[in-house]
C-alpha cells in the first residue's frame, strides 16, 4: 500500500476549510475529477490531505460541486459532507446564492469589440461537439443548443494585452472560450478556440478568480479568492486593480 504524504506535503493551496467545504486553488496541469488520461485529479489530492490532517480511519468523503477546464486555473470548491453536496449542487443547477467571477487575458488589438470599462452582455445560444470536446456557436432553435449568457468588462491594460473580468449567468462547456473567440478574442493560450500561440505552461489566460455563496449549512455569506498564476503578465496586469 503507498504510504499517505504528510499533508504539509502535498503541492496544494488551501484557500477555505470548514467541517462541511474546502477550496483550493487548481493550477493549468490539475484535472478536477479523473479522466482517460489516468492522471491523479484535484480532487484525490485533496481526499488525502483531509485523511492525513484529520486522521480519517477511512477513506475521507468529498463531494465535486463543479469543474474547471483542465487548463484553467483559479478557485475550485469541494464539499465535505453529503448535506453541503445536495445543497451546493442545488445551487450550481439553479445558479441562485451563488456567483463565479472569472478573469482572462485576451488581444488588446480588440478594443473596438472589448469595449472601455463599460460592462458587456453576451447571449449565444452554444452547440458541444462531443468528439471535438469543443462548443459552437450556432441558431437559436438549432437541435440540442442551449442559451448561455455572460457580461464582461475591461479592468486592466498592458501595451498587448487586455484584462476581462467575467460574471456567468449560464453555467455551458466551454463558455467562456467560446463565446469569446465568437466575437474574436480567442483568450491567450487558447488554441482550441483561435489563439495563434501556445502559452508556455501548455494553459490558457482563464482564471477562475473568485466564488461567493451562502454557505450550505450555516447560511452565512462566503467569498474565495484564488491568487493569479504567479507569471509575469498575470502578476502585472493584476497589480493595476
Amino acid at each position: 500500500m503507498q504510504a499517505i504524504p504528510d499533508y504539509k506535503s502535498i503541492c496544494m493551496t488551501v484557500l477555505y476549510e470548514d467541517n462541511h467545504i474546502i477550496a483550493v486553488s487548481k493550477t493549468c496541469h490539475e484535472i478536477v475529477q479523473g479522466d482517460k488520461t489516468g492522471d491523479t485529479p484535484l480532487s484525490e489530492t485533496v481526499k488525502a490531505y483531509i485523511k492525513e490532517k484529520y486522521q480519517k480511519p477511512g477513506e475521507a468523503f468529498l463531494g465535486v460541486t463543479h469543474r474547471l477546464d483542465r487548463p484553467t486555473t483559479g478557485v475550485v470548491l469541494f464539499a465535505r459532507t453529503s448535506k453541503a453536496l445536495t445543497r451546493l449542487n442545488a445551487m450550481f443547477q439553479s445558479h441562485e446564492q451563488i456567483q463565479k467571477t472569472y478573469w482572462a487575458i485576451v488581444d488588446r488589438s480588440k478594443e473596438s469589440v472589448i469595449g472601455k470599462q463599460e460592462a458587456v452582455r453576451l447571449e449565444n445560444y452554444l452547440w458541444r461537439n462531443e468528439k471535438q470536446n469543443k462548443s459552437f456557436v450556432v441558431k437559436s432553435g438549432t437541435k440540442d443548443a442551449k442559451r448561455a449568457v455572460l457580461t464582461y468588462k475591461a479592468i486592466a491594460q498592458s501595451d498587448r494585452y487586455t484584462l476581462l473580468e467575467i460574471n456567468l449567468e449560464t453555467g455551458r462547456h466551454h463558455q467562456i472560450r467560446c463565446q469569446l473567440a465568437a466575437i474574436g478574442c480567442p483568450i491567450k493560450g487558447d488554441l482550441k478556440y483561435g489563439a495563434k500561440r501556445s502559452n508556455p505552461d501548455g494553459g490558457i489566460c482563464l482564471h477562475a478568480r473568485k466564488i461567493e455563496f451562502i454557505h450550505p449549512v450555516s447560511k452565512q455569506p462566503i467569498s474565495i479568492t484564488a491568487p493569479v498564476p504567479d507569471d509575469t503578465l498575470w502578476q502585472a496586469l493584476s497589480q493595476q486593480i
